[in-house]
């Protein structure tokens, strides 16, 4: 346990304060010795463009001649591939060598080679990659242990928590900044995200680096940060180490990622989807299809919320994706829905999401032809096969087309567009005006404000609630 210098004051309750400590020598010099410079060489192709026209006897002449670009008399010198060089930061997590970085710090290199503290190199094998939370595996062979550091729990991570970022910024050589936690629970645009914050100052180079806590414990992954300019102005992201941890296990196993897969795409629910479908709290995972797969041989339908994955509450979609990756692959679990006001617990056999992507939605049942009608601010026509063609439907495509809409309604609002298909209402199936207008009517003689809408716009469905004054 390193020594710090901490002043502790009470304060009014059972709550303690921690002031800023004195210096982060100590800390340095504790878990310096685990972090690694990366550098990576990768061929690149000849450039095939053509240059500047310099007039001939140019002093530049031959110098484009060298890169194989052509000169003024149109010959062109040897086309000849080049090496490029990245850097880029990691930290070593186990004494046999086993070095976690970013993707992609190592993306596409033909060779990474390990700079140590000490000024020792070693060159680095890849053992996994993992693009969907940016982390990477390598492997160096070292004759004697090799100093390395332990993950913490980052969900015990507080913002306002003392952190210190380590790496190579902008090719420097080894550095180290520090801060606090400026936020928890950051999405950048991954399916898995979960970064903390930080202001600890991070640039090109700290990719890849250790983000730790005042104990040495590596708390995140230093990946990326948000600047006008490419440089730190103290908003930095880093992968919190639970996420990482459980990919380098996998990445360590396998040599792959394994993460469960359930089989449904999913919203979560806004409060007037609530008010909509019944439900108490604008809570849980709505399921707006079900795709061939364990979900939909379990009996889960679109329309059910789901409320709770293998004995633990789901409170969002963000929720019950994390649950599922994180359950063995083949695992039998419980999953709790709520369909028309009634709790049902079915029990579902996990597939795995990396062979299952890629898999096509089902095709919907072909709809009769009828003429448009101004409903909601809508004007909806039922599909003909001149809109499938038209829109790139295949022919058993079903349901109601938005032809225009009000840009003054409600409607718009909500984000509805001219070109949506309409294929649920009530979460009924629709395919005529007449099963839109039996819906609208149905749900306002249930007391509704709204009534739940699926539509589809790229071939993604998506559930709206759309007020019906």
């Amino acid at each position: 346990m390193l020594a710090l210098a901490l002043a502790v004051a009470p304060l009014s309750g059972p709550a303690y304060a921690r002031a800023a400590p004195e210096s982060f020598a100590d800390l340095v010099d504790q878990v310096s010795n685990s972090v690694v410079n990366i550098t990576t060489s990768t061929t690149v192709a000849a450039p095939t463009n053509v240059g500047p026209n310099f007039p001939p006897g140019s002093p530049f002449e031959d110098l484009f001649k060298d890169f194989g670009l052509p000169g003024p008399d149109g010959k062109k010198g040897p086309a000849r591939p080049r090496r490029s060089n990245a850097l880029g930061s990691g930290f070593v997590v186990s004494e046999d060598g086993y070095i976690v970085t970013n993707n992609h710090v190592i993306e596409g290199a033909d060779e990474i080679e390990i700079e140590f503290f000490s000024g020792k190199r070693l060159e680095a094998k890849l053992v996994g990659t993992d693009p969907k939370t940016d982390i990477a595996l390598l492997k160096v062979t070292s004759e004697t242990p090799l100093p390395f550091v332990k993950f913490a729990n980052s969900d015990k991570v507080r913002v306002g928590d003392w952190v210190m970022a380590m790496g190579n910024p902008l090719g420097q050589g080894f550095s180290a900044s520090a801060g606090i936690i400026s936020a928890r629970n950051r999405e950048l645009s991954g399916s898995y995200d979960d970064y903390l914050q930080t202001d600890a100052a991070i640039n090109r180079g700290n990719s890849g680096g250790p983000l730790f806590d005042m104990q040495g414990e590596v708390v995140g992954v230093n990946t990326a940060i948000l600047s006008p300019n490419g440089g730190s102005i103290g908003i930095g992201f880093s992968m919190t180490s639970n996420v990482v941890s459980k990919v380098v296990d996998q990445l360590k196993e396998f040599g792959e990622t394994r993460r469960g897969w359930l089989g449904v795409k999913i919203q979560d629910v806004t409060p007037d989807m609530a008010e909509a479908m019944g439900l108490p709290a604008p809570e849980g995972a709505l399921v707006s299809e079900v795709p061939d797969g364990p979900a939909k041989e379990a009996g889960i339908e679109a329309g059910d919320v789901i409320t709770s994955f293998d004995g633990g509450e789901v409170k969002s979609t963000r929720d019950l994706v994390k649950r599922v990756a994180d359950a063995p692959v083949g695992e039998k679990v419980r999953v709790s829905v709520l369909r028309d006001g009634k709790t049902e617990t079915l029990l579902v056999t996990l597939g795995r999401r990396e062979l299952a992507e890629g898999e096509q939605p089902p095709k919907a049942v072909q709809a009769p032809q009828e003429v448009e009608k101004d409903m909601l601010g809508l004007t909806l026509t039922p599909l003909t096969d001149a809109l499938r063609s038209e829109m790139g439907l295949t022919k058993e495509a079903s349901g109601l087309i938005i032809k225009s809409i009000d840009e003054t309604s409600t409607a718009y609002e909500k984000g509805l567009r001219a070109g949506d298909l309409i294929t649920e209402a009530g979460q009924k199936p629709v395919a005529s005006m007449g099963d839109f207008e039996d819906q609208v009517a149905a749900a306002k003689d249930a007391g509704r404000k709204s009534i739940l809408l699926l539509i589809r716009r790229g071939g993604e469905p998506r559930f709206v609630a759309l007020p019906m004054e």
